[in-house]
Formats: C-alpha cells, sequence, structure tokens
C-alpha cells in the first residue's frame, strides 16, 4: 500500500504523471484523478479518472527519478552511471563517496545498490533539493553533506567525483579509497579528463578512460534507423588504488 505523500508515477496510453499519493485530486487532459483513493492500492493496481480513462499505479525507481525529479542543473546520464557502476563492480556491501551531488541522482542510483553513499555538494540549495529527491526515493542509506569534499574523512570502497575537477580532487580520492577501492570520475570535456590522468599517474595501480556512444533506434512508417541525437556526453575515468 503506498503511504501519505508517496511519490507514484500514473502511467495511461501515452502519458505518465509524477505525483504523490494522497494530495487531493491532478487534473489531466483524460479527467480528474482522486490521489487520496491512490492509499488504498498497491502498485501495478489501476485508477480511472472521473471520466474513466485508466491509469496504472507504479513505485518509481531511479531511470524515473531521472526522468522526472527536480534537477538543479544537467545530470550524468544512465548510460554513464551504469559504466560507474559495471567498471567499479559497486555492490551491497560497499561505502560510496558521491561528490557533486547536483539533483541527488547519482545518489539515488548508487543507493539502490550500495550499502551506503555519502554525497556532497557545495551549493546549499543543491544539497536541499537533492535530500527532497532521494527522500522522495525512499532512501534511508545515503546521506547528503553541504560542503566540498576535500573535506571528507573516512575510508570508502568506491568515490565518484562530477564536479570541475582539479588535482587536489583526485589525491583527497586516493586517500580516502580502500586499498583495491575505486576512483571513478565523469569529464565533459578532455581538459578535465586530462586533469585526472595526469594527476592519478603513479598513484593508482590502473587507470582506463571510456567514452560511452548511445544510439537509440527508432522506427517509422518510412523505415527503422538510428536516432540523430547526440550520442556524446562525456568520459568515464576508472581508476583503481
Amino acid at each position: 500500500m503506498f503511504e501519505q505523500g508517496d511519490r507514484i508515477l500514473l502511467v495511461g496510453e501515452g502519458r505518465t504523471f509524477y505525483v504523490r499519493a494522497g494530495s487531493g485530486s491532478f487534473s489531466t487532459d483524460k479527467g480528474t484523478i482522486d490521489l487520496d483513493a491512490v492509499l488504498d492500492s498497491s502498485p501495478g493496481d489501476c485508477i480511472a479518472t472521473h471520466s474513466g480513462y485508466p491509469f496504472i499505479i507504479l513505485t518509481p525507481r531511479p531511470v524515473d527519478f531521472f526522468a522526472y525529479a527536480r534537477r538543479s542543473g544537467a545530470p550524468m546520464l544512465p548510460k554513464d552511471i551504469g559504466m560507474v557502476i559495471a567498471y567499479t563492480g559497486m555492490n551491497r556491501n560497499d561505502h560510496v563517496l558521491d561528490a557533486g551531488t547536483g539533483s541527488g541522482i547519482c545518489a539515488i542510483y548508487f543507493g539502490n545498490i550500495a550499502r551506503q553513499v555519502t554525497t556532497y555538494e557545495v551549493k546549499p540549495d543543491f544539497a536541499r533539493m537533492a535530500r527532497a529527491n532521494i527522500e522522495d526515493a525512499g532512501l534511508g542509506n545515503v546521506d547528503v553533506v553541504a560542503g566540498d569534499m576535500l573535506s571528507a574523512e573516512g575510508q570508502y570502497d568506491v568515490v565518484h567525483l562530477d564536479l570541475s575537477i582539479s588535482r587536489e580532487h583526485v589525491l583527497h580520492a586516493h586517500t580516502l579509497l580502500r586499498p583495491g577501492g575505486f576512483l571513478a570520475c565523469y569529464t565533459p570535456f578532455l581538459e578535465q579528463l586530462f586533469t585526472v590522468l595526469d594527476a592519478g599517474e603513479g598513484l593508482f595501480s590502473a587507470m582506463q578512460a571510456h567514452e560511452c556512444i548511445e544510439r537509440e533506434m527508432t522506427r517509422s512508417p518510412r523505415g527503422s534507423r538510428p536516432s540523430t541525437r547526440i550520442c556524446h556526453s562525456g568520459y568515464v575515468t576508472i581508476a583503481r588504488k
């Protein structure tokens, strides 16, 4: 059953709405939905508008928070977040430090996998937004720190950086990692990538830089072909201590 204030998805034919359960009514072009009635429902149940149009009620997953949660800027794309998770081997035993929280999207993905996530954001307004998004995701294992990751202490299995990376960030990340732990850096520009590679040279046992090219396939009456959308987003560097 859903509780008061839970984030939910209402999915109809060609329409998806990101709303809260038990918060009055919600108007759509297909009629009004009684959100209080959602409190008596479970994921997968159907609710109808006053005009009889059906919507399926779902619990949001991380990809839905990427699509619908409030944003402070452009978050990393799921394909790049997936690379970080895959190449670090992030798992339920890990304590992860995430820096450059932004809207909290990466922290939400990581929080659904790792044992504990501590995420640093230097901008207080961004940190407040991230806390709200993470609370909406129902994650009690993600802590948001409104501060600079250069002040972070402790030991971590994975350190992830998505910010204006300097040499100091890479050096400090190395001190925070347990032996065998991984540093993952997302850099949208080659110059930032080179900063990471130069700072990590001789410090980490292995370093690899990746660019993940993604092409969505589209279909139309004329035929099928790759989408013409831009497929480059940035570079992900993985370094092991």
